[in-house]
């Protein structure tokens, strides 16, 4: 009987290491009880704007595919409607994101990106439901509601993932942080 081995690379398992972060805040994410349904804080996209900011989009491209099928069987989702709302999100945020990278970096950074994204993901999934679960324009009555919720999680997501980017440079660079959290230069 042969076997079948697969030659990993470093890339390989730094992907499938920040994809099990994502899922892990995924299942955080769904455990969390909110007064709407489809409105939860996306503590995963946290992962996401680190990712595009250290290895760029191609790898945050991964570990978001990951995170939405991984997330979807471990939530026992794959396939169902739910799956594919995740995914429309994904997508969507995904592709907003390819240009919000390369927007400067003076101005924009993990906070912009997470309310693009936030925003992407949300009309994404408000579009998909429009087209197949609920075909009537009355589904975006419910986008106000949806976007004041994207801005807010959007914006402390990202403060979140800017935080803790600050912090791991501060400690690549072997200055001490100081009280706020930044590094001396």
């Amino acid at each position: 009987m042969s076997r079948l081995t697969l030659a990993t690379t470093p890339e390989d398992h730094r992907i499938a290491q920040l994809a099990a972060a994502a899922v892990g805040l995924s299942l955080i994410d769904a455990a969390i009880p909110l007064p709407l349904p489809g409105v939860k804080p996306g503590l995963a996209n946290i992962v996401t704007m680190i990712v595009l900011a250290r290895y760029g989009w191609r790898t945050a491209a991964w570990v978001s595919a990951l995170r939405v099928v991984a997330g979807g069987l471990m939530l026992g989702q794959f396939l169902a409607p739910g799956f594919f709302l995740s995914l429309s999100g994904a997508v969507g945020s995904l592709v907003v994101l390819a240009f919000a990278y390369r927007l400067p970096r003076r101005w924009f950074g993990p906070v912009s990106w997470s309310i693009f994204a936030a925003f992407a993901h949300i009309g994404s999934q408000l579009l998909l439901a429009r087209l197949w679960l609920i075909p009537h324009n009355g589904v975006f009555y419910l986008a106000p509601f949806f976007f004041v919720a994207a801005l807010g999680f959007g914006i402390i997501n990202g403060l979140i993932a800017a935080r803790l980017l600050a912090e791991s440079e501060g400690e690549s660079s072997g200055a001490p942080p100081t009280a706020s959290g930044a590094s001396h230069a």
